[in-house]
């Protein structure tokens, strides 16, 4: 692994979901692997549970950890290559990038979307210009279009409850009252697409993900139909991909209930928080003994900790 961006980045995703149980047995057994070296965490846009567990990885394997805000605690950056620089902006990232890269064995990056220019967004300029000029291992934080640590994080919880070989999980959209990205929902198809389940994804039409993510899935525009039979039951907001930024639909009726979880096949619920309560899923059903967000939330460390410790290894 030389950097952790998707789970392109990945072999052998049943390995890494199975060497990050066993690294939960024992958080501390590799703390000698980063003895000396440091990870940087850059941050474009705010984080709790991102921040918090890649800190915790970090420290359980020895490293030391420094934290940087991008526009808080330093200069803004110029991305547009051969810029005039007479605007706002104080540094060009190339010259940022490749100093941040001098300082820190490894460097963790958390940028989101404008969500005004599909184009710009799925290129991946800030994510990939670290790529280009760090000269050191990167892993995605989330980035304009994927969440990959989320969704590695979302494979070790539902291979530590599954009742079945392969069992069914349903994405379903929900409504919100602000347009968000499609990073969390693309990464999750992308990864549980590439597993050993049965993947439908619902939500109302003029919602469609890029089909480059979604190639292993059956859409269900029925919610109902989709729920029918699931073991796991993934609660999401997305903008419109194809008119890309918009808020197609606000329909309430999408929400999931502890009505709709009767569909199920007594699933787990799911999000990767955080989440608009009696919006998103109500009270009854997030607070319920089926619920594994914070399952999820605390598996956030070693999803982190094993991709750490893979760079480490290999770099």
């Amino acid at each position: 692994m030389k950097h952790f961006t998707s789970v392109q980045d990945v072999k052998n995703i049943s390995d890494l979901v199975l060497e990050a149980q066993n690294i939960k047995k024992n958080p501390f057994l590799h703390q000698n692997l980063g003895k000396n070296k440091t990870l940087g965490l850059i941050f474009f846009n705010s984080s709790l549970r991102t921040r918090l567990s890649t800190q915790k990885a970090a420290q359980n394997l020895g490293m030391s950890v420094m934290v940087m805000n991008v526009g808080q605690d330093g200069w803004q950056l110029e991305f547009e290559e051969g810029a005039v620089m007479n605007g706002a902006a104080a540094e060009h990232a190339k010259d940022a990038i490749a100093v941040m890269g001098q300082y820190c064995d490894i460097l963790g990056v958390r940028s989101f979307p404008e969500l005004k220019n599909r184009d710009l967004d799925y290129s991946e300029r800030v994510l990939n210009s670290f790529i280009k000029y760090a000269n050191v291992p990167i892993v995605s934080l989330e980035s304009a279009t994927l969440h990959p640590l989320q969704s590695l994080a979302d494979l070790i919880t539902m291979e530590e409850l599954k009742k079945t070989a392969c069992p069914k999980v349903v994405l379903s959209w929900a409504a919100h009252p602000r347009a968000l990205p499609q990073a969390v929902p693309n990464s999750f198809a992308q990864w549980v697409g590439a597993g050993n389940y049965e993947l439908v994804i619902t939500h109302p039409k003029d919602y469609e993900l890029a089909k480059e993510f979604t190639k292993n899935a059956m859409i269900e525009h029925d919610q109902d139909k989709a729920l029918a039979g699931a073991d796991f039951v993934y609660a999401k907001n997305w903008s419109s991909y194809s008119d890309y930024g918009k808020i197609a639909s606000q329909d309430p009726s999408w929400q999931i209930t502890s009505e709709k979880m009767k569909l199920t096949n007594k699933a787990y619920f799911m999000h990767c928080l955080p989440v608009r309560r009696n919006v998103i899923v109500s009270d009854s059903v997030i607070d319920s003994p089926q619920s594994a967000v914070i399952r999820q939330a605390g598996n956030r460390v070693f999803s982190a900790q094993v991709v750490l410790k893979n760079l480490l290894e290999n770099n």
